[in-house]
């Protein structure tokens, strides 16, 4: 039975990643595929920079929910039934960030997991979430560049997963999670070190450059 419980998490965690909210909105709401344009990412930040307004706040919302029915799925069948409450936690969270980067249903072309990542830190520990987030949020503030904020959290992610946790298999999933963050985030490490990375804006932008999530 404990192959059945894990598998059950593994195909809830990345069904439920695979409902991407950019997409739904984008495809379904406003006709128009955020992948055709901007970055062709499938994140927040390419759809907040094509579209903006206040659907925006729907594929937050949608991104950062489906994570914590992920979590919370993977801590009913690991947890409850095996007893395996922290890696039923990090084993859902994984198969959710690799729904969203990878949905089959939208060609396995979807975002980069940042608002996904950010809800699993979340729920897996406040200790993991305060240094996830204080750094996102931090140097975003400072270099206004929402990629560096993106890839400081998916290292922090992994490492505080192992000082906090000290598992070996729980730090190799965490270890797993931020390298997908950093994987996402490639093509953005060089325009950062060439100095052509875009900077946040608040407002309405279009913009032919990738996106961060």
């Amino acid at each position: 039975m404990a192959v059945v419980y894990i598998a059950l998490t593994v195909l809830a965690g990345y069904f439920l990643g695979c409902i991407n909210g950019a997409l739904l909105v984008s495809k379904y709401i406003l006709h128009d595929d955020v992948r055709d344009h901007g970055s062709g990412n499938a994140g927040l930040t390419n759809f907040h920079r094509v579209f903006g307004g206040k659907l925006t706040i729907v594929v937050v919302l949608c991104d950062m929910l489906k994570a914590v029915c992920a979590v919370l799925v993977g801590q009913l069948l690991m947890g409850h039934f095996l007893g395996l409450l922290v890696l039923g936690k990090y084993v859902a969270g994984l198969s959710c960030m690799l729904g969203h980067m990878f949905p089959c249903m939208f060609h396995f072309k979807g975002g980069k997991g940042i608002l996904s990542g950010g809800a699993i830190a979340l729920m897996m520990d406040w200790r993991i979430a305060v240094v996830v987030w204080g750094l996102f949020v931090v140097l975003v503030a400072l270099t206004r560049m929402v990629s560096v904020g993106s890839l400081a959290a998916g290292v922090a992610f992994a490492i505080m997963t192992a000082v906090v946790y000290r598992s070996l298999p729980v730090t190799i999933l965490g270890i797993i999670i931020g390298v997908l963050v950093v994987w996402g985030h490639r093509s953005n490490i060089g325009r950062i070190l060439r100095g052509e990375e875009n900077t946040l804006h608040l407002h309405h932008k279009n913009s032919d450059s990738e996106g961060s999530k």
